[in-house]
Formats: structure tokens, sequence, C-alpha cells
């Protein structure tokens, strides 16, 4: 099988998720760095629903919001997977839903800065 070089996993969950003390997207993207992950970024929706949920949008007047998050992580492929297994139980654990996916990317430049 040709398993493609680069590959983008996505975890769709809540900004109130937690594993363990942490916020599920605070763990992940420190243990992606810590990992040696290339690149990770946490995205905030203002609106969105999972398989199980009503509807959560983003609203001015409200001081703690659960909304939609989207965990980007980008890396080769096998780095990837063996991430994702890593985790993967700590996603089960989860007392709410999450959504998981994984895709070929194609990088066209990785340009570490100064």
């Amino acid at each position: 099988m040709n398993t493609p070089e680069y590959s983008k996993l996505r975890i769709k969950a809540s900004s109130t998720d937690v594993i363990g003390s942490k916020l599920l997207y605070q763990y992940i993207t420190e243990l992606a760095r810590e990992t040696g992950i290339s690149g990770a970024t946490v995205y905030r929706g203002i609106m969105g629903y999972g398989a199980s949920s009503k509807i959560h949008s983003s609203r001015f007047w409200e001081l703690t919001e659960k909304l939609p998050i989207v965990i980007e992580l980008i890396d080769k492929t096998e780095m990837l997977e063996a991430f994702y297994a890593g985790i993967e139980q700590d996603l089960y654990d989860m007392p709410k839903g999450c959504l998981v996916t994984m895709e070929p990317v194609k990088v066209l430049l990785q340009k570490k800065g100064m």
C-alpha cells in the first residue's frame, strides 16, 4: 500500500473537554510538541454541534463558552499514526464525544524561523 508521506490529523471536540486536569486542546498541543510533531494549531469555532449535542454558538455576553474546537496536526503520516495510537485511549475515556480524521496533505514549504 502506498502511504502518503504527509498527513493532517484533525480532532474535533469542545473547548471545555478535558483529559486529566488539562483542557483537551492544551493536552494534545503540549503532547504533540513534546513528541516532536512538526506543527499544531487549535481553531475555535463560533458555532457548531456534534453527533450527540445541541448547537453551541459564541455570544459576546457569555464569560465561559462551550464552543467547537479543531486541533490540527501536520507531520509525516507515520508520526501522526503513532501519535494517535498514543492518545486514542485517552480520547475514548473522555466522557464527551469527539471526531478524529486523518487525510493526506501535500507539503509545499516547511521553513523554520530564525
